[in-house]
């Protein structure tokens, strides 16, 4: 296996987080996109990779690694100067308080397959599709401004530099805009996104430079 490859579908949000994770190391990796809304990512080929087919895998070191955190984490501990999270160890536990507050709870909830069973089971449509993202996309990012009430809070969510908790808010913010969901009320939130789309490695990960 030569390179690195990531396997992504545009706009997940988990593929989102790897693509600026990949760019502020400068790492060049081929992209492979696997296509939610045709099913691909229950194909045999990204079942053969992603047992749980889901996106993101990334191909590298000869391995393929699924969990968008778990390969941020990866990184983070190869490339000793990448700085995704604190060296001391509150540093760590508050930054993945942080990214797991959007990845394990906002994000799981408004998920494309957890949607699709809800409106299964209601026979609802985008109705009730739009008040449920606008509903706990909401709640998830209203928890979030509080958390980044703290002293260790600067120009991003840890410090003053981005890390991994800035690469799961950015594209949780992506898809609130997305759903119609009110964010001017979020002044810290706002002021960190601001500053992390003004960055390359986030803006050459946005899902509209890398539609296909």
């Amino acid at each position: 296996m030569n390179g690195i490859i990531l396997y992504d579908y545009w706009r997940s949000s988990a593929s989102y987080r790897v693509r600026i994770a990949l760019n502020r190391l400068g790492l060049e990796y081929e992209t492979v996109p696997v296509n939610l809304l045709k099913d691909e990512h229950k194909g045999d080929d990204n079942l053969s990779r992603n047992p749980q087919g889901l996106v993101p895998t990334l191909a590298m070191d000869g391995r393929m690694m699924t969990q968008s955190l778990a390969i941020i984490e990866y990184l983070d501990e190869i490339y000793l100067d990448a700085g995704f999270l604190p060296q001391e160890p509150a540093g760590r536990q508050r930054v993945r308080a942080l990214s797991y507050a959007i990845a394990m709870d906002t994000h799981p909830v408004c998920n494309m397959g957890v949607m699709a069973h809800i409106l299964y089971l209601t026979e609802g449509g985008d109705k009730i599709r739009i008040a449920w993202m606008r509903k706990f996309i909401a709640e998830g990012l209203s928890a979030f401004e509080a958390m980044l009430d703290h002293p260790d809070t600067g120009k991003f969510c840890q410090g003053n530099a981005p890390g991994m908790a800035d690469f799961c808010l950015v594209p949780q913010v992506y898809n609130a805009k997305r759903w119609g969901v009110k964010t001017s009320g979020f002044k810290r939130i706002s002021a960190i996104v601001k500053r992390c789309r003004a960055i390359d490695a986030f803006a050459a990960a946005h899902p509209d430079k890398v539609k296909v």
